[in-house]
């Protein structure tokens, strides 16, 4: 087979290329949206709070009932930051690596998987270190991803895009489902981990956040390091090689950061689906292919997005709230169906 019939053609690569000036705009309006939301998230809720009590709020001011509840925000708004930037870089490295325009972290069950890890260690061995929690909520996230490979290679074709989804799809439903079975007979813990379950970060607090954080930070160092990488696997293994690149080892370490990303985020907030779909696919549209923009700029949008979904959670059903998880999925799942109508599940 000659390299030309086993290279993936990319005929959308040159029309996604973006000039520095367009890609730094962009950036630049994703901050500024960030930046906005992150305000909006600290002034809506169950009790709305005035623009002078934000700014007194985010000084540490505590003089009454608004500030307060500006200070009591800032944990969630913050872990909201950081889920949805790691949980869209580890999705727009995952879908580099695999080239499989659907793959994503609930998806292809690692989320799932570092879900059941937590819950099995909770159980079964009384954990209840953060520190346990993520360390066993990324071991379950790499052996998920590892499984929901070999089974989407199984067959004639090997790992093909749609193998891979259907083979996640399963895994994922099955692991949230010995979750459940797990759970449901411990009333001591289920109730605790119910809204864990659906994904969500109303729980935050500081202590957690400062637990996760360097971890989290591994994780995306680890893949903005393979970024130049990515961009030579978009070319197909064989051009990548003769570029110099070693395809396995880039592969290998890509991956695990984006397994770090995802189990880490899931320990700390619950599986929430689908922001590591929505945003690689928004951000090709606006600064191209590159990996080296694309995945800060991931990382932007995806907090955007989290933040923003919190806000719509917090804000259509006060004075109770529904869960970040539940937002993501109704505004996922239609996209995930575009996707695959669209592109008919074809390699990236």
């Amino acid at each position: 087979m000659t390299l030309l019939q086993t290279q993936t053609p990319l005929p959308d690569a040159a029309a996604l290329r973006r000039p520095a000036v367009v890609r730094l705009a962009w950036f630049g309006v994703g901050l500024a949206v960030l930046a906005a939301l992150c305000v909006a998230s600290v002034a809506f809720g169950a009790r709305d709070v005035a623009l002078e009590d934000v700014l007194a709020g985010l000084a540490g001011g505590t003089d009454d009932v608004s500030q307060a509840a500006v200070v009591a925000r800032l944990p969630r708004t913050v872990l909201a930051l950081l889920v949805g930037a790691s949980l869209a870089m580890a999705g727009t490295a995952m879908q580099a690596v695999t080239r499989n325009p659907l793959a994503d972290p609930g998806i292809l069950g690692i989320s799932g998987g570092a879900a059941l890890a937590v819950v099995i260690g909770i159980a079964f061995f009384g954990m209840s270190t953060p520190y346990a929690f993520i360390a066993v909520a990324v071991a379950g996230a790499a052996g998920a991803a590892v499984f929901v490979y070999g089974v989407g290679s199984l067959g004639r074709g090997g790992a093909t895009p749609l193998k891979l989804a259907l083979a996640g799809a399963a895994s994922t439903a099955a692991f949230m489902s010995l979750v459940s079975a797990i759970l449901l007979p411990r009333v001591d813990i289920a109730e605790s981990f119910r809204f864990w379950q659906i994904g969500g970060v109303g729980g935050a607090t500081w202590d957690r956040i400062t637990v996760v954080a360097p971890v989290l930070a591994i994780g995306a160092l680890v893949c903005l390091l393979c970024a130049r990488g990515m961009n030579s696997l978009a070319l197909g293994d064989d051009v990548a090689a003769g570029l110099g690149e070693h395809v396995f080892r880039t592969r290998l370490v890509a991956f695990a950061g984006a397994v770090i990303l995802a189990g880490a985020a899931t320990a700390i907030a619950g599986p929430i689906a689908f922001v590591g779909l929505i945003v690689p696919h928004m951000c090709r549209l606006l600064v191209g292919t590159d990996h080296r923009w694309l995945l800060p700029f991931s990382a932007v949008v995806g907090a955007a997005l989290l933040v923003m979904a919190d806000i719509i959670g917090r804000v259509i059903a006060r004075p109770s709230e529904i869960e970040v998880g539940i937002i993501t999925a109704l505004v996922g799942a239609p996209f995930f169906i575009w996707i695959v109508r669209r592109q008919k599940v074809r390699e990236l």
